[in-house]
C-alpha cells in the first residue's frame, strides 16, 4: 500500500511546523496531522501517542527536554485522533491498518534507517512493536514506553497485583458498575480517579494534572478507544484483548529501549523481561513513575530516553 502517494506537494503545510499528510486506506484517502520540532539530520523521532485515539497533546512533555538535547522530533495525531481526520468507520481501527499509516507518514517525512527513531507510549508502544516487526529495515532505533508485549499478562497483572492493593470498597463498586455496563455513570470516574488513576496513571492529585494531559483527555475519540481498548479501565478487553508479541520480540534486531515504572498499570518486571527478549534491548526503570512517567518521574524518564538515543547515534549501543 505504501510508497505510491506523491508527497512532493507542499500545499499541506500549516503554520508552526505543522503539516497535514495524506494517507491511503482501504476506505479512501484521509489526512493526518504532524508537527516537526528541531533540526537534526541524524536523529528524528516520531512520537506515537497512546489511547488509542488519545491525541498528541500529552506528549508536549517532550517539548521541555528534546529541543535542549538537539533532538528533532515529530508530534503526530493518528487517524481518528486530535487534529487528524476522524472518519466514523470501525473497520479502520485495526493494527495492520495503523502500521501502514505509520509507514506512509515515515515516507512523507523522509525518515529512514540513518535517522529514524520510533517512540511508542502505551497503545503507541503496541503499534511501535507491530511496525518494527513489519518494517524494522527502516529504523535506527525503537522505544517502547509503558506497554507490555502481552495483553493477557497485562490483564493478569491488573487482577492479581493492582486490584488487591486498591481500596476494596471502592473496587467492589467499580466492578459492579462494570458488570452492569454502566460506564457512562459519573460515579464510575468519581471512583476511578482517586482510587486508580492517581495511583497508576499519574501520581498527583487530578486537580493538579498538567494542561496538555487534560486537553488530550478532553479530545479522546471514545468510539475508537472503546473498540480497541474496551470500555473497562481495569483491563484491556477490546478488540486487541488477545494480542501477544512476547515470543516475537527476538525478531526485532534494531537497538530498542523498553521503559517501565514502579507504579504503572503495566508490570515493570514484564517490561524488563521484554528488554532481555530483544536482541539489542535496554531497560529503563522509573522508580517514582506511573503510566505517565514522562510527567511524574521526568528526570529519570528523559535522561534515560536521551541517553539511549545518544548512545545509538554514537554507535555505543
Amino acid at each position: 500500500m505504501s510508497g505510491y502517494l506523491d508527497y512532493s506537494n507542499r500545499d499541506d503545510l500549516l503554520s508552526g511546523g505543522a503539516r497535514m499528510i495524506p494517507i491511503e486506506t482501504p476506505k479512501g484517502q484521509f489526512r493526518v496531522w504532524t508537527k516537526r520540532i528541531g533540526n537534526n539530520p541524524r536523529i528524528k523521532v516520531l512520537l506515537l501517542h497512546g489511547g488509542p485515539a488519545a491525541p498528541h497533546d500529552y506528549m508536549e512533555a517532550f517539548d521541555s527536554y528534546f529541543p535542549g538535547a538537539e533532538i528533532e522530533y515529530y508530534h503526530y495525531d493518528q487517524l481518528g485522533a486530535g487534529n487528524s481526520d476522524q472518519p466514523d468507520d470501525p473497520s479502520l481501527w485495526e493494527l495492520p491498518r495503523f502500521v501502514e499509516e505509520v509507514e506512509q507518514v515515515r515516507l512523507a517525512l523522509h525518515l529512514d534507517k540513518s535517522n529514524f527513531y520510533l517512540f511508542g507510549h502505551s497503545w503507541g508502544g503496541m503499534l511501535a512493536i507491530e511496525y518494527a516487526l513489519r518494517y524494522q529495515q527502516n529504523l535506527k532505533g525503537l522505544i517502547i514506553s509503558n506497554m507490555m508485549a502481552d495483553v493477557l499478562a497485562y490483564n493478569e497483572y491488573a487482577h492479581k497485583v493492582l486490584m488487591p492493593a486498591m481500596d476494596q470498597t471502592a473496587l467492589k463498586e467499580i466492578l459492579q458498575l462494570e458488570a452492569a455496563k454502566d460506564y457512562e455513570n459519573p460515579r464510575y470516574m468519581e471512583l476511578l480517579i482517586p482510587n486508580f488513576y492517581e495511583h497508576h496513571i499519574l501520581r498527583m492529585p487530578a486537580a493538579e494534572w498538567p494542561d496538555p494531559l487534560n486537553r488530550g483527555f478532553a479530545k479522546l475519540n471514545h468510539k475508537i478507544y472503546v473498540q480497541v481498548n474496551g470500555p473497562s479501565e481495569m483491563g484491556w478487553n477490546g478488540s486487541m484483548k488477545d494480542w501477544n508479541r512476547m515470543a516475537d520480540l527476538g525478531k526485532i534486531t534494531v537497538p530498542t529501549l523498553t521503559v517501565g515504572a514502579k507504579h504503572d498499570t503495566m508490570d515493570p518486571a514484564h517490561m524488563e523481561a521484554m528488554s532481555k527478549a530483544l536482541l539489542r534491548g535496554r531497560y529503563l526503570y522509573c522508580p517514582n513513575g506511573s503510566h505517565l512517567a514522562m510527567y511524574d518521574d521526568q528526570k529519570t524518564y528523559f535522561d534515560g530516553l536521551i541517553g539511549f538515543i545518544r548512545d545509538v547515534d554514537g554507535g555505543k549501543f
